[in-house]
């Protein structure tokens, strides 16, 4: 029973230790861009997009699809890079072990 209590403690560390991963995630900052950088936005490390900033030349009302394309281009690669950081940390967390089941961002 010693390593069952000795179990449980560890695990209650680490939960503690992922809330706190979370809670710094959440307050990084990542940006994507796309266009040659003339459109970029921002994601905090959760992927929420926290801002959009578009060059003024890419502004055409007769061709909007092609902002369309460059917003989503841009939040896929902040995005991107949000969970790479997110893996960055969990390979803190976990000492590189792999834990079935555990998939990030929840």
């Amino acid at each position: 029973m010693k390593n069952l209590g000795n179990i449980m403690k560890q695990a209650q560390q680490m939960q503690a230790k992922m809330g706190e991963m979370q809670a710094k995630m959440a307050e990084i900052e990542v940006t994507g861009a796309s266009g040659g950088g003339m459109l970029r936005v921002v994601v905090n490390g959760k992927g929420d997009l926290r801002k959009v900033t578009i060059d003024k030349s890419l502004v055409d009302p007769e061709d909007v699809e092609v902002l369309e394309d460059l917003i989503v281009a841009a939040f896929n690669d902040a995005k991107g890079k949000a969970d790479a950081a997110m893996q960055d940390e969990m390979a803190k967390l976990t000492g590189g072990l792999n834990i079935p089941g555990l998939k990030l961002p929840f």
